[in-house]
């Protein structure tokens, strides 16, 4: 596990979900809350830098290399060259219209 508390760790940040490559666990137009300093693990979700655009995947961390992959199996999986350091931060809550599309990851 990984603390990014100490990479200019600001405040937590939302952002809405656009598109449906991480359904259908967040689907287009959920809300997500962006922690910069929460713990990176194997698995958790997170906001990464990634040739000047922000992007949103599961992180899977195998043997020191730190890879993204969506949900959706048909897109390809992405190696973060520069590792921890493109990591924006990781995702703590996710919520929705409904109360019932409300979710923590932080717990």
């Amino acid at each position: 596990m990984s603390d990014l508390s100490n990479c200019s760790a600001s405040e937590p940040f939302a952002l809405r979900v656009i598109g449906d490559d991480m359904a259908p666990e967040f689907v287009d137009g959920n809300i997500i809350v962006i922690d910069p300093g929460g713990k990176l693990s194997s698995g958790c979700y997170v906001v990464a830098r990634q040739q000047d655009e922000m992007i949103f995947r599961q992180l899977f961390i195998e043997q020191g290399v730190y890879t993204l992959r969506a949900l959706d199996s048909s897109l390809a999986e992405i190696t973060l060259q520069n590792g921890v350091e493109d990591i924006v931060g990781v995702i703590s809550q996710r919520s929705g219209k409904r109360r019932s599309e409300h979710k923590r990851y932080d717990v």
